[in-house]
């Protein structure tokens, strides 16, 4: 009965392959790690934003990204006959839509798109006749900037012909368009302590860092994986007189 022993000695193909993957699974650890702290310090602003005091929109407003989720103060006047409906809007399993209305700013030209809430069917009429035409009035919210979706469907959308029009979604480019006015590049998704009582129960998006932490575990894995078969390619069985077997 002959023993044997295990000698590494790596081969050209598989060190190649090794030399090229584990470095770059490793590198794409690293960089999900990164987009992890990059997460969390994006929710850590946020955060911060929402806590800091209302800002009253008079005057040079800051960019829109830099307003995104502030709490905002602005005073003007509806412009009711610019207010449009997004359908197909949930709420307690319920099916309504959001209630869109410019705000135009005091002593300004300046537009806001306020979104005053959710709204039924039968609550249409009552709504629209809420805000009397050219009453100065203060609304409060948060600042958001709508997103369309990943396919529009912008071309049905401008041939709805309701009043107020119904469109799928909102995006400010679109609305601009259609409007004519001069609008601000965000909307104000409106405070519940307001007046008038539409349901304004808005989600507040949550920026989480697990996906990318379990990027990183799953690209440092494969680094690893290779690593571990290489040296198991690299190591060759021999026996005493030491022939490979």
């Amino acid at each position: 009965m002959t023993s044997s022993t295990r000698q590494f000695r790596a081969q050209a193909i598989p060190t190649v392959i090794m030399v090229i993957l584990a470095p770059l699974f490793f590198g794409l650890g690293i960089w999900q790690l990164d987009r992890a702290e990059q997460k969390r310090n994006q929710g850590a602003s946020l955060e911060l934003r929402r806590k800091q005091p209302p800002l009253s929109l008079t005057g040079p407003h800051p960019n829109a990204e830099q307003l995104l989720f502030r709490r905002v103060v602005a005073q003007g006047r509806y412009l009711s006959d610019k207010s449009v409906l997004i359908e197909n809007r949930k709420h307690r399993g319920k099916t309504g839509f959001h209630l869109i209305t410019p705000l135009q700013l005091l002593d300004s030209n300046t537009v806001l798109l306020v979104n005053r809430g959710w709204i039924t069917h039968d609550q249409l009429d009552q709504a629209l006749a809420e805000v009397v035409k050219g009453e100065t009035l203060t609304i409060s919210g948060e600042v958001r900037i709508p997103q369309p979706p990943a396919i529009e469907l912008k071309q049905v959308a401008m041939a709805k012909t309701d009043t107020p029009p119904r469109w799928p979604f909102l995006t400010l480019d679109h609305f601009s368009d259609w409007s004519g006015l001069e609008i601000l590049p965000f909307i104000v998704l409106q405070s519940a302590q307001d007046e008038h009582g539409f349901v304004r129960q808005w989600p507040h998006p949550r920026v989480s860092d697990m996906m990318h932490i379990g990027y990183a575990i799953q690209w440092f894995a494969f680094a690893i994986i290779t690593l571990l078969v290489w040296l198991r390619l690299s190591l060759h069985k021999r026996d005493e007189s030491g022939v490979a077997l």
